[in-house]
């Protein structure tokens, strides 16, 4: 059910990321969002290594890693979640990187819970001057002592 993205999935990804960031962001005007699909299209996506989780050809979900650490997107259908698929969407991630970094908004505290739970922990705030909301900044390490 997870596999890496290809070209063809670049709509699908974009309207499930509009989608869902616009239902885990309720404190953030839609406006924003829509007026930020470019550059996710045209810089984000395309510098980022991205999975997807797929069941019977429908995108359910997806998570980009860029710069090799950095979990810029993790984000599941509205209808999808709370059914394993963003944890088995960090934990592929995890397997694959030794270190990865987050930023989260504050006001999400469901999303902070998540990576919680899934390893990651507080390690800075940070001011988001376009959407003048604060954020989490959130690291995770795999266990050195394996």
């Amino acid at each position: 059910m997870i596999r890496q993205s290809t070209p063809d999935d670049l709509a699908p990804i974009l309207a499930l990321w509009m989608e869902s960031t616009i239902y885990a962001h309720p404190f953030i005007e839609e406006r924003y969002w829509r007026e930020s699909e470019p550059i996710v299209r045209d810089v984000y996506l395309p510098a980022a290594q991205t999975w997807v989780w797929e069941e019977k050809g429908v995108l359910k979900g997806f998570a980009s890693v860029m710069e090799e650490r950095f979990l810029g997107a993790l984000f599941v259908a509205p209808v999808a979640i709370r059914n394993g698929i963003g944890k088995a969407l960090v934990q592929y991630v995890q397997q694959h990187f030794s270190l990865l970094s987050l930023e989260v908004y504050q006001k999400n505290q469901s999303a902070v819970n998540f990576y919680h739970a899934l390893g990651f922990r507080i390690e800075d705030s940070a001011w988001q001057e376009e959407t003048h909301h604060p954020t989490w900044i959130m690291n995770w390490q795999a266990d050195q002592t394996l």
